[in-house]
């Protein structure tokens, strides 16, 4: 394969249902695939599958009933702060009926004027009119909805203040919401509070931690207790959820899920070619025209298999050609090129290695496999990929 480089293919499956043999689908959907397209299983090929067909195939579906006893049974009082929230009917308001459901009262705060994956929740050009400091100022409802409530989500047309208004007092919760980017807002409405932002969480935590005495709770100390209830996730609880049916949701995989060695295995077995799985969830990656961030999920991937560990190593080639080779080109250059890759060093800040950004290969690969796969009726939960850790030295 002297002229091709990284090859991803998605992977047509049976549609995948509860108790399904997923491992079993996975590897002899790859080898129909091969046969079919007479591609073969090479060493160091990668076999990604979407964590929605894991959750699926395992039965991680938690019921609305049961998280809203989960918050009852962990806060004290019927008055509940919810912090920093994401804008999301598929992620958080199957979740935020359940809390009403547990509840008298809610205090929504949300961050603005983006939530924190860049979900607008109000124009730029009101705050500028407004004069409003988004690093001090707290907005009250009165206000949002007397200066700001025109606002709609720019692709569903939806403005999310009203839609999650409609949640909670669709489960006879009483609701406020409050719009403020310091955590210790809330506090003044109640000292029994959820966080539920993700990528951030900790570090909202620790500073509402720092007052005393109240609760605090995060999303992935909800739905986490072994054995209490038919579906859980000890690492991310809530985190990584999206909505089943109008009375579930489906939970994120678990950390070091087995199913990625065992489809290893299988793989082995088949081939005698020793392949990496991963699986994966959302992409890291942002969409530049609606400018959101589309990691909802806590990781892009919460289970692989050894060979997947670490960042890659790379040269920058253009700057290699364009500065160390200037003076070469044709076969000279190539092979100048081929020489230096070959003899690279670990160092991550050698100039060469200029704008080849460090980030790790499950983000990497994970981002690419979310691209492939989408999240709609493509039917690949599978992706292959082929050549990945090949570069231009690797001919052959």
């Amino acid at each position: 394969m002297k002229h091709i480089g990284v090859i991803s293919r998605g992977i047509k499956t049976p549609i995948i249902k509860e108790g399904d043999d997923l491992s079993t689908i996975v590897v002899e959907s790859l080898m129909n695939a091969s046969n079919e397209d007479g591609f073969q299983i090479d060493d160091q090929d990668i076999i990604a599958v979407t964590e929605a067909v894991v959750g699926i195939s395992q039965g991680k579906y938690a019921s609305l009933d049961d998280i809203a006893s989960d918050v009852s049974s962990k806060f004290k009082t019927r008055h509940l702060g919810l912090v920093y929230p994401i804008l999301s009917r598929n992620r958080f308001s199957s979740l935020l009926r359940a809390f009403a459901r547990a509840m008298d009262e809610i205090t929504i705060q949300l961050s603005y004027p983006k939530d924190e994956v860049g979900n607008s929740i109000m124009m730029d050009s009101d705050i500028e009119r407004l004069h409003i400091n988004p690093f001090t100022d707290v907005i009250t409802y009165a206000t949002y909805q007397q200066e700001m409530s025109h606002f709609k989500h720019p692709f569903t047309g939806v403005n999310m203040v009203a839609y999650y208004k409609e949640v909670v007092e669709g489960e006879g919760c009483k609701v406020n919401f409050i719009f403020s980017n310091q955590p210790k807002e809330i506090l003044n409405y109640t000292k029994e509070v959820l966080v539920c932002d993700i990528h951030t969480r900790h570090k909202t935590k620790q500073t509402l931690l720092k007052e005393f005495p109240l609760t605090v709770l995060s999303l992935d100390q909800l739905m986490n207790d072994p054995g209490k209830f038919r579906a859980i996730n000890q690492t991310f609880g809530l985190y990584g959820s999206n909505a089943a049916t109008k009375e579930t949701v489906k939970l994120f995989p678990d950390m070091e899920e087995p199913i990625v060695y065992t489809i290893q295995q299988k793989i082995y077995e088949l081939t005698g070619k020793h392949v990496e799985v991963m699986i994966y969830g959302d992409g890291a990656f942002k969409d530049p025209v609606g400018e959101i961030w589309e990691l909802a999920d806590p990781v892009v991937s919460p289970s692989y298999t050894k060979g997947l560990e670490g960042s890659p190593n790379e040269l920058k080639l253009k700057y290699i050609s364009d500065d160390l080779f200037k003076d070469l080109r044709g076969d000279a250059l190539r092979q100048a090129v081929i020489d230096e890759v070959r003899k690279k060093s670990n160092q991550a800040t050698d100039d060469s290695k200029l704008g080849t950004t460090p980030r790790r290969y499950v983000d990497l690969i994970g981002s690419l496999c979310d691209l492939m796969s989408g999240s709609g009726d493509r039917g690949t939960p599978v992706v292959y990929i082929k050549n990945y850790f090949k570069n231009i030295a690797d001919e052959s």
